[in-house]
């Protein structure tokens, strides 16, 4: 057989629901675990969760340390950072994070690192780093998002910036996937707006990426070993995309609009966790590659509701900024899911031509929660267009999930027409 005929599907344990976050305690019990280590950052442990669910596990006789000194869209030198820390003062049992993507990769990339011999780049996907996989197990993983958005508690992928490259990559391996993802709506009620549009539009992507991945079948037969997590759209994947879309085409905008309402924002972190279990298996392509050269080459953009002490493009503003011109390219290779997907998110758009129905909701969207009218409102011009696919081009494991083939033309094209969406 030529081509592949099977496909894998993980997931974490989940917990989800209101007040879910107060049971970790008896959660890391049932792992016999007596000395844990609590990942966040500082603007999330300000606001006492951290220290609470930490608080609470000593009721069941484990020994709890937080650090809260994950950096908001981590980096090579925070990882280090953490690991460095973690080393210095372990061992641990297991680790729990708190907080969004950011605390969750950083607590992936200490587990990784405090159970596995080698340095951080040693780990990092090819060609940015050295791409090995683990040869030693993990400890348990707790992961507890405070944002609805990235996923990171149900994938197998811990993302960073690679400083002196200026690019955004990846440690990708099964093993990173978190032991138990507890999701609790009640942390996400302090998200702010913005911080809800930008995860909410990576919630979105993740969901329309995998939907419209490379199916599995189309992909090369590969022996058992060398199958990886994300291997491209399968019946199961899309189930969990379908359904977030609809999740968040009723709650997005109201959950912008309204931090205080909780139908929505359950919705929005029941979304998180289905997109999720969806591109942790199917995988990303196009916008998420995008994403990483976008995020990584910021120069003056400070967003609202961020840390204001650096310039940043947040993760889901980034990989939302070419999504409309992305699936525009996608679109001829398969028509039905992007007009599915457009009518999922959109029930009552319409269009002469059908290829416009997903780029045109989700640019309404985009400007209905307040996200930046294109890539040039963060800064870049035509003059960026090749440093920008040079770094989108280094992205290959994400880009061979495409659903049609893309080289540094097409996403030229793609760049030009997302610096200003309408």
């Amino acid at each position: 057989m030529s081509t592949e005929t099977v496909f894998t599907y993980g997931t974490p344990e989940l917990k989800f629901g209101a007040g879910a976050a107060d049971e970790i305690g008896f959660d890391l019990s049932r792992y016999g675990v007596r000395r844990v280590l609590v990942v966040t950052d500082a603007g999330v442990a300000a606001t006492g969760s951290p220290q609470r669910v930490a608080d609470a596990m000593r009721g069941y006789g484990i020994e709890a340390e937080v650090f809260a000194e994950a950096h908001v869209e981590p980096t090579d030198a925070s990882l280090r950072h953490a690991v460095d820390w973690a080393r210095a003062n372990g061992p641990w049992d297991a680790f729990v994070a708190v907080g969004g993507g950011s605390s969750i990769d950083t607590a992936k990339a200490v587990n990784l690192l405090t159970t596995n011999p080698g340095e951080l780049m040693d780990y990092v996907n090819a060609p940015v780093g050295a791409g090995r996989a683990p040869s030693q197990p993990l400890k348990p993983l707790v992961a507890v998002p405070t944002t609805t958005g990235t996923g990171s508690e149900s994938t197998t992928i811990c993302v960073l910036d690679v400083l002196d490259l200026k690019v955004k990559t990846g440690i990708s391996h099964a093993r990173l996937r978190p032991t138990l993802a507890v999701v609790d709506p009640l942390l996400t009620m302090t998200q702010p707006a913005a911080v809800t549009a930008a995860c909410g539009m990576d919630i979105l992507c993740h969901a329309l990426e995998s939907y419209t991945a490379k199916p599995y079948t189309a992909f090369a037969r590969k022996k058992p070993e060398e199958r990886v997590p994300y291997c491209g759209a399968n019946p199961v994947s899309d189930m969990w995309s379908e359904k977030a879309l609809e999740l968040l085409a009723r709650s997005l905008r109201a959950a912008v609009a309204d931090g205080d309402d909780l139908r929505a924002r359950t919705d929005m972190a029941l979304a998180a966790t289905f997109a999720g279990m969806g591109f942790g298996n199917a995988g990303v392509h196009i916008p998420h590659a995008n994403a990483y050269p976008i995020a990584g080459g910021v120069r003056e953009y400070r967003p609202a509701g961020y840390p204001d002490d650096e310039p940043l493009v947040p993760h889901g503003m980034a990989v939302a900024l070419t999504a409309p011109a992305a699936f525009g390219f996608t679109f001829p290779a398969c028509p039905d899911r992007h007009v599915k997907a457009a009518g999922l998110l959109a029930p009552d758009a319409a269009a002469r031509d059908p290829a416009r129905l997903l780029p045109a909701a989700l640019t309404a969207l985009m400007r209905d929660i307040g996200i930046p009218n294109g890539i040039g409102e963060v800064g870049y011009t035509e003059s960026d267009v090749d440093t920008l696919v040079a770094g989108s081009m280094k992205q290959q494991r994400l880009l061979a999930t495409a659903p049609r083939p893309v080289g540094p033309d097409d996403l030229a094209e793609i760049f030009v027409r997302s610096i200003t969406l309408s």
